[in-house]
């Protein structure tokens, strides 16, 4: 069922280079079509999916290729924390391409890469070999690299070399990592399970130093793709150079991969390593979401205002992730799926604009409330699930960090509250001057407001805030034994820890 999920956006592809060029028509929709196909189909994964085990499910294991004494197999599966971002994944695509009807310049090619991008975001979150899951790693690298250099801004090169430059080293240095847990495990396998239970039973063993290496090896990728301050100044020149689609599965997917990393990889294949760091980690978290807030707060682009939002919002996803609780982790895992819907929205939200007056300046608008009555209003749902409103997605995961951080690292939660009054303060402060008052501008008193195209966009991103605003059991049950059982492994290395010390 995984490798069909992967087939869906790549046969896709490939059929859109079957379409003559002029039927501009025909690309949008059969790419919008390969790409609804994967969602419903990850649809009926979520709804089969078995809660209340670890294990992982829908798996499947062959041989790949044998060279030079690596043996890589091609193993794929899913268990809740991988599932959910899946689904997220593949529910944002479709939408995406919605977004996407203003590409008129090599729109074959951008739907192409837009469904290839897909088929390495899932590949990332299913695969269990470690050579598979870099190899998805970096095919997901090419799609974007071009979608911002060809249908970018101005200076799009400058952020599609940059974006590449900062992902590709520090991937290279996770591959190195990678090559050194295969020897570990005496050249058997790639397989993570396989490699994670034995570093547990202690029939692998690994030095201090060594473990310490491996973590910042692999570390330094995910921090960089979450971004963790200070890996973080890549993402404003991707996000404000990035075509529409292209911010929208920046912000909803891809800095998703660097927290879904860090729990899949760091915490569980290095935990003396993680328990370690984690204080000097959660300090750089704490300066991420203070300093991404304040620095959002000054911007004059409605654009960057929003990329500097998730280097704070990211920030607290991280600071879950490492006070180590149960509480805090499932908090983090959910706030990745409300940051990926609120901000996706933004991001979808403010290209709508861009497209009718093609300026991001905050200065430019004035009162568009009064011409764009529904567009307003949307905007000021999508607005209050970022800042975490209760009864909105952002709520939730917010809630659970800072109550799981304050159980760990008390003075870290009081910090970290005030990504949540920071966050008010801008967001609205913008929302302010964009659309209330008088209108400002003689050019934005014809402005139209939303169509339909635009509005079945958003209408299921509004939803699925409010659902998981008020119905989080929905995903959080999902997702339960997975994250009990990472908590598991780092419980029983500080218990290692405690004993030693004591004798």
């Amino acid at each position: 069922m995984l490798t069909t999920l992967l087939l869906i956006p790549a046969l896709g592809a490939g059929f859109l280079f079957l379409i003559p060029a002029a039927r501009i028509s025909a690309i949008r929709w059969t790419a919008f079509a390969a790409s609804a196909a994967a969602f419903v189909w990850s649809a009926l994964l979520f709804k089969w999916f078995e809660a209340g085990t670890a294990a992982m499910q829908f798996s499947q294991r062959v041989p790949w290729f044998q060279v030079g004494g690596f043996n890589v197999r091609y193993q794929v599966g899913l268990d809740g924390i991988s599932l959910l971002l899946v689904l997220l994944t593949t529910f944002l695509m479709p939408l995406a391409i919605l977004s996407s009807w203003s590409i008129k310049r090599q729109l074959k090619a951008y739907m192409g890469f837009m469904l290839l991008l897909e088929v390495g975001m899932l590949g990332v979150f299913i695969s269990l070999d470690l050579i598979l899951f870099y190899v998805f790693w970096e095919i997901m690298l090419i799609p974007m690299y071009f979608l911002i250099g060809i249908w970018g801004g101005e200076r799009r090169i400058y952020a599609a070399v940059k974006f590449f430059i900062y992902t590709a080293a520090a991937s290279l240095i996770m591959l190195a990592g990678i090559i050194v847990l295969y020897y570990a495990n005496g050249g058997d396998s790639f397989d993570l399970i396989q490699i994670t239970e034995r570093l547990a039973e202690g029939r692998i063993t690994l030095s201090p130093v060594t473990e310490f290496l491996l973590f910042i090896a692999f570390f330094l990728a995910f921090a960089v793709k979450v971004p963790l301050f200070p890996f973080h100044t890549w993402l404003p020149d991707a996000h404000v150079e990035a075509p529409t689609a292209g911010s929208v599965i920046l912000a909803g997917v891809l800095l998703k991969m660097g927290g879904y990393g860090l729990l899949r990889f760091c915490l569980p294949l290095f935990p003396k390593a993680s328990l370690a760091l984690g204080p000097i980690i959660s300090v750089l978290a704490v300066i991420g979401i203070i300093y991404g807030a304040l620095v959002a707060m000054v911007q004059p682009d409605v654009k960057k205002l929003v990329a500097y939002s998730s280097v704070s919002h990211l920030g607290l996803v991280v600071l879950g992730i490492f006070a180590f609780n149960q509480v805090a982790i499932e908090g983090a895992t959910y706030q990745m799926l409300s940051h990926g819907i609120s901000t996706g929205a933004l991001f979808a939200l403010v290209g709508m604009i861009y497209d009718r007056r093609h300026t991001r300046e905050i200065g430019d608008f004035g009162g568009l409330a009064h011409v764009m009555p529904v567009y307003s209003a949307l905007f000021m749902v999508i607005l209050l699930s970022s800042i975490g409103l209760p009864g909105l997605n952002g709520f939730v995961g917010e809630f659970l960090i800072l109550q799981g951080t304050f159980l760990a690292r008390s003075t870290f939660a009081a910090l970290a509250v005030l990504t949540m009054i920071l966050s008010a303060v801008y967001m609205l402060w913008m929302y302010q001057r964009v659309f209330l008052g008088n209108i400002t501008k003689e050019e934005n008193r014809l402005l139209p407001d939303l169509n339909f195209r635009e509005v079945a966009i958003l209408l299921p991103l509004v939803a699925v805030a409010l659902w998981m605003g008020v119905q989080s059991g929905t995903f959080i049950r999902k997702m339960d034994t997975s994250v009990q059982k990472v908590i598991e492994r780092m419980e029983s290395q500080q218990t290692f820890r405690v004993e030693n010390r004591a004798n």
